[in-house]
């Protein structure tokens, strides 16, 4: 007969007392409050020790074993909160998570006290089986466990842990009560911004000195790679987009001859793709180009770029994961509302001490999926009421969500961007 798995809370008492795992500790004499560490994955700080009590738990529930399965910690981060989540007997008092520099949690037992929490009760009947009320807590946990570690699941708040438990059935030797069926945790829509398999779409806008001269919304396999000729290299990953000819919307005619040699050192273009959470760009020709995450209207002119494209090696020029931390602060009120805007200065330095109109080649791209996280944040309204978001990837549908659910899903998100 197989370790039977621990019961969450006499568990955790058990490392609160042994005071082994770092940050994981009791709080006041009489037991009641503790502190959980809870850094988020994102830091550059973030060691393995500030996720102990996570691998602890999916360790002793039986779902990782070292050196067998493959270490995944947002799963055993989200399994652990989703656990004490389910627990009536525990309450969270304060979230601490977004303290910059001691981010943890602390719960409280809101009964009497941790005497009152008892260890799983093995004992057999008269007749040498386990007693029917055993059962029926086994089955009950089995049933929450397979919800905590589907590596998909949504977290706790939604239809992933009922708030009542699941009725049971009398099975047909009338001791045995059998689960009644239960549909799986819900799949978070959201993660599809992450599958490789999806193509995000692109809104471009291309300026000549200050004036708009191109715009175009496309979705990309591989990425774009915006040329300064119509043929480009065609061996060259990245859907090619033609910067246009200056001399059809320009008057200037010193203008125009600097803006075409510009267009003429692209050579294989600026490349521009996505691969998991991260926006990637590379130059593949010798024309400098500096890129800064600016607003939709206007770069982050005035100030230093945030760096210049690299050639020849890919460089990162976004991070989707502070965006949505930005986000969900910004949802919660406590931000501004984040930006994910792509500016692209080419063929000269960065607009730092002058208006960016004044630069001869400047290209905007905006990820549209970003932009419609956005403007569900802004016109959530009541958590009650349903507002529809489009992604703008390749194979989605407009969701509809609540406010509280659309919150729950991105800080989902969130816990899986973690590493």
């Amino acid at each position: 007969m197989g370790t039977q798995k621990p019961r969450i809370l006499p568990w955790l008492v058990s490392q609160l007392d042994q005071g082994q795992l770092e940050g994981v500790a009791w709080l006041d004499e009489s037991r009641t409050r503790f502190r959980i560490p809870w850094k988020h994955g994102l830091r550059q700080d973030a060691q393995l020790e500030d996720f102990g009590i996570f691998q602890a738990w999916a360790e002793a529930s039986g779902a990782y074993t070292p050196g067998k399965d493959k270490p995944d910690l947002p799963t055993w981060k989200r399994n652990f909160r989703s656990a004490l989540n389910r627990k009536e007997a525990l309450r969270l008092a304060e979230d601490h998570s977004k303290d910059p520099h001691n981010p943890h949690k602390i719960y409280e037992f809101v009964t009497s006290g941790v005497g009152n929490l008892a260890e799983p009760d093995t004992s057999l009947d008269t007749n040498g089986r386990c007693s029917t009320s055993d059962i029926q807590e086994d089955i009950l946990e089995k049933l929450l466990s397979d919800m905590d570690l589907a590596p998909d699941g949504g977290p706790s708040s939604l239809t992933m842990a009922p708030e009542n438990p699941p009725q049971l059935l009398l099975g047909p030797n009338l001791d045995v009560p059998a689960p009644c069926p239960k549909p799986g945790p819900p799949e978070n829509p959201l993660k599809q911004l992450l599958e490789s398999e999806e193509e995000w779409e692109f809104e471009v806008t291309v300026f000549y000195r200050g004036c708009q001269v191109f715009q175009q919304t496309v979705f990309c396999p591989g990425g774009l790679r915006l040329v300064g000729s119509e043929a480009g290299d065609r061996t060259l990953p990245g859907q090619p987009i033609r910067l246009p000819d200056p001399a059809a919307s320009l008057t200037d005619r010193g203008v125009t001859d600097y803006v075409q040699r510009v267009l003429s050192c692209l050579g294989g273009g600026l490349a521009l793709w996505r691969a998991g959470q991260w926006l990637w760009a590379q130059r593949l020709g010798h024309c400098h180009v500096y890129w800064a995450v600016g607003e939709e209207l206007l770069p982050n002119s005035g100030h230093r770029p945030d760096g210049e494209v690299p050639k020849d090696r890919e460089g990162g020029v976004f991070n989707m994961g502070p965006f949505i931390a930005d986000l969900i602060a910004f949802i919660e009120g406590s931000g501004r509302s984040p930006r994910y805007t792509l500016w692209f200065c080419v063929g000269q330095s960065w607009p730092q001490d002058q208006p960016w109109v004044k630069r001869l080649v400047m290209v905007k791209v905006v990820p549209m999926c970003l932009r419609a996280l956005l403007d569900m944040a802004r016109v959530g309204g009541a958590s009650s009421l349903e507002n529809t978001v489009d992604l703008h990837i390749s194979n989605s549908h407009p969701l509809s969500l609540t406010s509280d659910q659309y919150k729950a899903y991105l800080q989902d998100l969130v816990e899986d961007m973690d590493f």
